[in-house]
């Protein structure tokens, strides 16, 4: 058996409407509800589990691999909707993209403050 990452929750102030987001983002299909999470699931049948808290939202980091085609999908979402995006998980480079590894990368936040990556090749394995 191979270990692969199944799950993680997300917390958030809103769960219908920050898992909306994410799947509209990232063009994926719509959320469903499981129990007390509503679900977004990645093509690699990984699933974010966005879960409502009422205490103070600690962000995270998720960071989504894409082709080329669908980053410019993405980023032309982000663009359409007026998103602050950032070349830099730290936010010192705004309005701009990296080119790490050879591919291309950006930092966008969600409603809940998420540091939200999208990146064309894995870190390391650039030129």
């Amino acid at each position: 058996m191979s270990i692969q990452l199944n799950h993680t929750i997300v917390a958030v102030h809103d769960k219908h409407g920050s898992a909306s987001f994410l799947a509209e983002m990232l063009g994926l299909p719509a959320p469903v509800p499981f129990g007390p999470f509503v679900t977004v699931k990645a093509d690699n049948d990984v699933t974010l589990d966005f879960l409502e808290s009422p205490d103070e939202i600690r962000p995270a980091h998720y960071a989504f691999l894409v082709s080329e085609e669908e980053f410019d999908d993405v980023f032309e979402r982000i663009r359409a909707r007026g998103l602050r995006y950032w070349a830099d998980p730290h936010h010192h480079e705004p309005s701009t993209i990296n080119e790490r590894d050879g591919g291309r990368g950006l930092y966008f936040e969600d409603p809940n403050g998420h540091n939200l990556e999208i990146l064309t090749r894995p870190y390391g394995s650039g030129h």
